[in-house]
């Protein structure tokens, strides 16, 4: 039985890889004219839920969402959610509908084919450079300054440890969302460790939770209200995630 488990999962992982390349390639034309200029950008957002649709599908994902106050149009904002899967980006492509940009970590931009528009599209940083991580604050104004949001992954990364719930957060999405005074939106994905984690051996289809919060506004906070508003975010979150497994 354990070597039929480990059979499902190598398929399941080659199919993963798999569905991410295909509908880049069905869409490359198009996806490549998108990102010519700046202009293109919400276009290719377009694109690129409908690729991170299409994957969430093709392997027997499902999401629910609970949405406790929606995004407004013609409106910035600053995106956080807790980071445990590969399929985080995908989903928050199919949940969030406002056009927005992903800040992550430069090492993806090496994955053939998907790094290609990641490098293009996205803000990446460098954790281990400070003139990087600098920079990204300089990319994401300019982004925002376009009327477009931002979405981070305040953890910095995926824990190695699957056992912690959330791993701490960094001050990144906060500051920037301070300085633009732009609210945040938390959103807690409460099942996408379950169903595809960074663990090779690992994964099911199946239901995807999540819950968009409500938004905290930044309007007349300053630097010194940074620590105070990141560790709400974080309780908000963390919470959510613990009532999931209850």
């Amino acid at each position: 039985m354990r070597g039929v488990k480990m059979l499902f999962w190598l398929l399941w992982r080659v199919w993963f890889y798999i569905m991410i390349a295909l509908p880049i390639l069905i869409m490359f034309p198009f996806l490549v004219l998108s990102i010519v200029s700046e202009r293109g950008y919400p276009y290719f957002f377009v694109m690129a839920r409908i690729w991170g649709k299409f994957i969430l599908f093709t392997m027997g994902f499902y999401y629910k969402v609970e949405t406790i106050q929606r995004l407004e149009p013609n409106t910035s904002y600053m995106i956080v959610a807790n980071h445990t899967s590969m399929t985080d980006i995908m989903l928050m492509l199919a949940v969030v509908d406002r056009p927005f940009v992903f800040v992550g970590k430069k090492e993806l931009a090496a994955i053939p084919l998907f790094g290609f528009f990641y490098k293009r599209t996205c803000i990446l940083v460098d954790r281990n450079n400070a003139q990087s991580r600098r920079a990204v604050f300089e990319r994401a104004q300019k982004k925002l300054n376009q009327g477009l949001s931002v979405c981070i992954f305040p953890e910095g990364g995926v824990p190695y440890d699957e056992s912690i719930v959330l791993d701490s957060f960094k001050d990144g999405a906060f500051r920037l969302a301070i300085e633009h005074q732009i609210p945040i939106v938390p959103i807690s994905f409460g099942d996408n460790k379950k169903r595809l984690s960074y663990t090779f051996f690992s994964g099911s289809p199946g239901l995807m939770r999540v819950k968009i919060h409500q938004h905290l506004e930044t309007k007349g906070k300053t630097l010194d209200d940074r620590k105070a508003i990141k560790e709400e975010v974080y309780q908000i979150i963390y919470d959510q995630l613990v009532a999931f497994e209850s």
